[in-house]
């Protein structure tokens, strides 16, 4: 059955198989999708080749020939009973119909997505334009303790962690997604939440890393109940070493030089020499005094919370989100 993405949107299925290349999958695809290939990066390459410089019946022959082999290969390798499946591939032609007929053939409880992947992606960009939900936000200072809050609230949106970048000048934790699969992740977070609830979120910059905030969620940011949260400097510098503390001296060195404008050379020498030492603490001190807190841009907030103990903290923003939540 070929469907489309309000039917995606209200099924849950128990696979979700993108065919395209592992290229293609790997740029991005539907966030919880398996891939399982009909032509490889290689045969892919192949078979366009032949549609644009030899001819379209070269190129599909070819194409029959690789499709056929690699869904041999899936179905020996792959347990789709009692299932309930999705297939798409990157507009819904060929490549999905394919693995979708010889799955129906054989009886298998399988649906295809109509306009495939690019079809996907138009409603995700659209979706991520207009954003209707309702959000609260949790700003302050570095180490303050808001990534810690928010995996403890609910419902909640973690950019930071989508990212896989902390969103500070230190925040690179690894490879970051692409923007296309950043914002994937986002959509399929928010679809699954009321649009009446109040959805938690980080305050941040329109650029996590090299990802940047899609659609119209940075002025939904800006514009939400904003809720400060502050919190004793010795905490924050345990935080700051908990995140921070096993950092590659390299790339400490290659970060501390892209701030070092903004800091007085006095506190950038001070900061290596304590590197170099070990003394971690006074490194994350200097950091969070010196430049953290100076860059800081304050801004005017609704709610203030000094966050001195996680369960007390967590108890006052939940107070605050049922002020809203009665307005509504």
């Amino acid at each position: 059955m070929l469907i489309d993405m309000e039917d995606y949107l209200k099924t849950d299925f128990d696979v979700i198989i993108d065919v395209r290349s592992p290229k293609e999958f790997e740029e991005s695809h539907i966030p919880g999708s398996i891939n399982l290939y009909v032509l490889n990066d290689e045969e892919h390459h192949e078979v366009g080749y032949l549609y644009k410089q030899v001819s379209k019946k070269a190129a599909n022959k070819k194409g029959v020939i690789y499709i056929l082999k690699n869904i041999s290969h899936h179905l020996a390798n792959n347990d789709f009973e009692n299932k309930k499946i999705l297939i798409y591939c990157a507009r819904g032609g060929k490549r999905s119909e394919s693995f979708y007929t010889i799955l129906r053939q054989l009886g298998y409880d399988v649906y295809r997505l109509n306009k495939g992947y690019k079809g996907y992606r138009k409603y995700v960009t659209n979706y991520l334009q207009n954003i209707e939900h309702n959000f609260l936000v949790l700003r302050g200072p570095s180490g303050c303790g808001k990534s810690e809050l928010l995996q403890n609230l609910t419902p909640s949106l973690d950019l930071e962690g989508f990212a896989n970048h902390y969103g500070s000048s230190f925040g690179a934790r690894g490879e970051q997604p692409s923007q296309k699969m950043f914002e994937n992740m986002i959509f399929e977070k928010l679809r699954k939440i009321d649009k009446n609830d109040y959805v938690f979120i980080e305050a941040e910059s329109s650029r996590i890393g090299n990802l940047l905030l899609p659609g119209n969620l940075t002025k939904k940011i800006k514009s939400s109940p904003q809720i400060e949260i502050n919190a004793p400097l010795d905490d924050r510098i345990e935080r700051i070493l908990k995140y921070y503390g096993d950092i590659d001296k390299n790339e400490f060195v290659n970060n501390l030089n892209k701030i070092k404008k903004y800091i007085s050379n006095e506190s950038y020498d001070e900061i290596l020499y304590n590197f170099e030492k070990g003394n971690l603490k006074t490194v994350a001190k200097i950091l969070l005094v010196d430049y953290y807190d100076k860059v800081y841009k304050k801004k005017d907030a609704d709610y203030f919370i000094l966050n001195n103990n996680l369960e007390e903290t967590l108890k006052k923003i939940k107070e605050i989100k049922e002020k809203f939540v009665k307005i509504f």
